[in-house]
């Protein structure tokens, strides 16, 4: 596989991961707010990566500001 072939195929399978992502936390929160117990402030989020082959485990976390927060 050529570097090209290869850098094509990381961007999109990140590309999906970023985009099904949003969509599930998203749906989560909608789901939360209409139960109403969204929480106030920033929530923490964690997204933990791994390939097996590759023996890579890569664990991102950050804080997520809720809607309505300024």
């Amino acid at each position: 596989m050529s570097d090209d072939a290869f850098n094509m195929s990381l961007r999109k399978f990140l590309k999906t991961v970023g985009v099904t992502s949003q969509r599930e936390i998203e749906d989560a929160v909608r789901a939360v707010a209409e139960a109403g117990d969204l929480p106030a402030g920033a929530v923490r989020a964690k997204v933990v990566l791994s390939i097996d082959a590759l023996g890579l485990t890569h664990e991102v976390t950050g804080d997520i500001d809720m809607p309505g927060d300024s």
